[in-house]
């Protein structure tokens, strides 16, 4: 019989593509799959997976340990995609750290064999890495977000669970990472001229694969993996292409690193993020994409998927219709 999951944050971005993963999945059918969803209110996303019945729908929130309680009841792998960004330490630390460790231990005492948390390459801090493995970088976090989510790692580590470090995500629901480049873009009226630091990127869809692939796969995976598309893509080519997709206008020439620091004085935020751009952020595959035995799934398609300029080609009346608002 096939194994029974629980999707956290599956009406959030990664986690309704992990949603979408499974409806495309050939091993699990909806009535083997739970989620939890925090807002009351909110449906299910797709009104669950598959086309038939739907999934088991739970209300909890990583915020209240004692609403987690009984979540895992039943369940053998845990998909965690759950997260709280912001500059709010207290929240964050509440829900990334005390949640997921809440949650972990929620899974022990229930029997789960798996747990996978979808974590984030920032847990290194800042650059440069250059064709980093995970075993080779130490974790420096450096924001509220960045340091609660190191913490969770250690939780779904210590308890054998599997971490995966996606870089920049992208695709439809993305309101971070092309949004943020396109509003520097704005902010600078003019791309970057010879931006050569590389940067690992992966399309949401294919990050929502990886989550399931690594929650049904009969391979040890326990330990923390990169997960990204093993070609890195040069911040100039990011924003050019950015530009072009989103049609978006800038009228000024090109600009080098020092110009745009200098256009962008007072704007620490945007300084902070041109800062990340213009430093190699390329982490190495680990050999995460090498295969997944039969527990993923006949058909599946486990793989990194397109590449950047395919990728935001295929969700650029998203970002388009979103910026625009």
């Amino acid at each position: 019989m096939p194994p029974r999951l629980l999707v956290t944050g599956a009406g959030g971005f990664i986690g309704g593509h992990v949603v979408a993963a499974l409806r495309e999945s050939q091993t699990v059918t909806p009535s083997r799959i739970r989620l939890l969803l925090r807002d009351p209110g909110s449906p299910p996303p797709g009104g669950g997976p598959g086309a038939g019945a739907p999934a088991e729908v739970v209300r909890a929130d990583l915020a209240d340990p004692a609403s987690l309680r009984g979540v895992c009841d039943g369940v053998d792998v845990v998909l965690h995609c759950a997260s709280h960004i912001g500059d709010d330490e207290r929240l964050t630390r509440t829900v990334n750290d005390h949640g997921t460790h809440a949650l972990v231990e929620e899974a022990t005492r229930a029997g789960a064999t798996r747990v996978v948390y979808v974590s984030t390459a920032a847990v290194y801090g800042r650059g440069p890495f250059t064709g980093a493995l995970p075993g080779e970088l130490p974790l420096a976090p450096v924001s509220p977000t960045s340091r609660s989510r190191a913490a969770a790692e250690r939780h779904v580590l210590d308890a054998g669970g599997v971490v995966l470090r996606p870089h920049l995500v992208l695709g439809a629901g993305d309101r971070w990472v092309v949004p943020g480049m396109a509003g520097l873009l704005g902010l600078l009226s003019a791309s970057l001229k010879d931006c050569t630091a590389r940067h690992s990127v992966v399309d949401v869809r294919a990050l929502g694969r990886a989550v399931v692939a690594a929650g049904l796969s009969d391979r040890d995976l326990a330990g923390a993996h990169h997960v990204n598309h093993p070609e890195p893509v040069t911040c100039s080519e990011l924003l050019d292409t950015l530009a072009d997709r989103l049609g978006l206008r800038l009228p000024g020439a090109p600009v080098d690193i020092d110009e745009a620091r200098t256009r962008l004085a007072g704007k620490p935020r945007a300084l902070h993020h041109l800062g990340i751009l213009a430093a190699d952020h390329w982490f190495a595959d680990d050999g995460f994409w090498g295969g997944f035995g039969a527990g993923a799934g006949a058909g599946f398609g486990t793989g990194p998927g397109a590449g950047f300029a395919q990728s935001l080609a295929e969700h650029a009346s998203w970002y388009r219709e979103f910026v625009d608002r």
